[in-house]
């Protein structure tokens, strides 16, 4: 079982993959690319949550076991106490970085909200937040936090690997950017890291988590189906 925690950098990797991948199939920039993240995104979560059902099964484990999720045992006052974690530290975390990083609290990368085909955006309502949270919290919390034995290290080490996956969606050749990413999601995913070591209930986590996600699927569809909110957006 210790071994799953070394599957905790393939989302980086294959992130970074597919994108260098495509923009050279398609003879185009990364930057030209990157509107098509979130459905990149939804691809590679549910090839991820296939690979953790595979390798949970392989260990005798259904998947509700690997995240150890078992029912009845979460309240509604747990919910809404770390969903409005989730949502104030990620805030905060990309108001942090946008500072450091770009002299800018209100920075936010204008490819994260870029228009796409309307039909995608409002598939992407439903799949992205629901296929995300499964993939990442199952690979980080389930894979990482219960696999590492080590207090510090099944708290850091599934912490820094969540945070890094979010450099390479979209991926481009940015340095300020990918520190950008880094950091934004960094104080997040030490805290969700935590909190899951504790209290080693993922329900919570996963409804703030899948809530953040939704956020940017309703403001992608926002850009797609109305007319120049996009280029309204890059100027603020």
């Amino acid at each position: 079982m210790k071994q799953l925690s070394l599957w905790l950098p393939i989302r980086s990797i294959a992130f970074a993959l597919v994108f260098i991948c495509c923009a050279g199939m398609l003879g185009q920039n990364l930057d030209e690319i990157g509107c098509w993240w979130s459905v990149i995104a939804v691809v590679l979560n549910v090839l991820t949550i296939g690979l953790l059902v595979f390798l949970a099964k392989r260990n005798g484990q259904a998947f509700w076991q690997l995240i150890n999720y078992r029912k009845s045992q979460t309240t509604w006052q747990q919910i809404l106490g770390i969903t409005l974690l989730v949502l104030v530290v990620g805030m905060a975390g990309m108001y942090l970085a946008g500072f450091l990083c770009y002299d800018n609290f209100l920075y936010a990368p204008p490819v994260m909200i870029a228009p796409i085909p309307k039909a995608l955006a409002i598939i992407n309502i439903v799949l992205l937040p629901i296929t995300t949270t499964f993939a990442e919290d199952g690979l980080y919390l389930g894979f990482g936090v219960n696999q590492i034995k080590n207090k510090y290290a099944a708290i850091i080490v599934p912490a820094f690997f969540y945070a890094l996956q979010h450099c390479f969606i979209p991926m481009l050749y940015d340095g300020r950017y990918i520190v950008y990413r880094f950091l934004s999601f960094l104080p997040l995913t030490l805290i969700l890291c935590w909190y899951y070591y504790r209290k080693r209930n993922p329900l919570p986590i996963m409804v703030g988590h899948a809530l953040i996600d939704l956020a940017t699927a309703v403001q992608i569809v926002a850009t797609s189906f109305i007319p120049g909110l996009y280029q309204t957006m890059c100027g603020l």
